[in-house]
């Protein structure tokens, strides 16, 4: 059997970054390249039925082995990793019996995981930790879970005597840019519940997220030379920023943690005729996202009222809402999951995600789905690392889970 250190680190040598700015889905053809080596890898594990579909999904099942009914239940995972960084020609790091002390992932650079600034890393000594080498990403968010999923089937395979029900896989593109279920078919993939397996550190597991909104602002100025603008000159990148400063500074990320909200700037250009921010907005509670959406065009009213009719306008799409509201109703999932990790000595850290998941937006299109750890830490950047601790612990709840659907 292939270790889950050894399959993970396979998996991350594939670039599959999603890109948002390409409207096909998959959003790169190189997330495919993954996706039809896994189908590969599933029908070796006996899955007959596995396959890619047109829009890059891939779900498979492992038939039932008792006599038994039991709720099918499904475990997910995207291949797609964050445009925040390159994800390409990764070169992970393997450190043994780690000291407790700094990683320089990068030499030349200096680039350190410092632990003072990471000090979840202590929690780690003597373990083994896969880190980046400071220029890249490393992936486990969520070739971790991919990994961890396909460990399970693997053992399953080589383990006929562990009874279990009707179990499905599914492998999602383009969670990272907000598609992740765009065009998943819930109803082919036939679960009665399902888990991503999606989380961070050892432990977590989470039925809360963001409600989750985008808001793109456009302002119109009047450019005017210079040396003749008094009185009708209007800087529309002067203005943008008197609207960006009418939001509370509180109420950015660097400022929230828990359940608080927050505006985030994610984009801004311009010139003194137009000028174009970019927002993300999030709240847990979904009347605080209401106001906070009700805010946002107060401030345009604002600017409009003083320098004139439309001059500023404001565009808000949703993206995603709070799966607690469906999952409280099966909440037994949860408690599932719960035992599953008490039964490895795990301590629940059951937490709201301060994002979202594939598995936030199948739980309102009929598919209940909480979100596990994988054990990753510092996602979507040069300082992330995951424990292989963790990932084979992973792999031992996902069998528990199954293991307490057949009870």
């Amino acid at each position: 059997m292939e270790t889950v250190k050894d399959r993970f680190l396979r998996y991350v040598s594939f670039d599959t970054q999603s890109v948002a700015t390409c409207a096909s889905q998959p959003s790169s053809e190189k997330q495919l390249v993954l996706m039809n080596l896994l189908v590969d890898e599933l029908k070796m594990y006996g899955l007959s039925d596995a396959g890619v579909d047109e829009f890059g999904y891939v779900m498979a099942t492992i038939p039932s082995n008792i006599d038994k009914e039991t709720p099918v239940v499904g475990f997910l995972a995207h291949v797609d990793t964050s445009p925040d960084m390159s994800g390409a020609n990764i070169k992970p790091q393997t450190v043994e019996n780690y000291n407790g002390e700094n990683i320089v992932l990068n030499q030349s650079e200096n680039i350190v995981l410092d632990v003072d600034v990471f000090p979840e890393l202590k929690n780690y000594c003597g373990q083994t930790l896969i880190t980046t080498d400071g220029t890249t990403l490393l992936g486990a968010d969520d070739k971790a879970g991919v990994a961890e999923i396909m460990h399970t089937v693997q053992y399953l395979y080589y383990h006929p005597e562990f009874k279990h029900g009707v179990i499905k896989i599914g492998f999602t593109v383009d969670e990272e840019i907000g598609r992740g279920t765009d065009k998943f078919d819930v109803e082919k993939f036939g679960a009665d519940y399902a888990y991503t397996v999606d989380g961070g550190m050892l432990g977590e597991l989470e039925f809360e997220n963001f409600n989750a909104a985008s808001a793109s602002i456009s302002i119109r100025g009047k450019n005017i030379h210079p040396g003749y603008a008094k009185n009708k000159m209007l800087n529309a990148m002067l203005i943008a920023m008197e609207f960006n400063a009418l939001l509370p500074s509180e109420k950015r990320p660097e400022f929230t943690e828990g359940y608080e909200g927050f505006y985030h700037l994610t984009a801004m250009n311009g010139t003194v005729e137009m000028a174009e921010l970019q927002y993300i907005i999030r709240d847990h509670d979904r009347k605080k996202m209401e106001q906070m959406k009700k805010y946002l065009q107060n401030c345009i009213n604002f600017i409009n009222l003083r320098y004139g009719e439309n001059i500023a306008e404001l565009n808000i799409t949703d993206s995603y809402s709070n799966m607690k509201e469906q999952i409280e109703p099966h909440f037994h999932i949860v408690e599932i999951a719960r035992k599953a990790m008490e039964k490895e000595n795990i301590i629940p850290l059951i937490k709201p995600i301060r994002g979202g998941t594939d598995g936030a937006r199948l739980s309102y299109m009929g598919l209940p789905c909480p979100n596990i750890f994988t054990g990753g830490h510092n996602f979507h950047g040069k300082y992330e690392f995951i424990p292989v601790e963790s990932m084979e612990k992973a792999c031992k709840v996902i069998l528990n889970i199954i293991e307490l659907f057949c009870r």
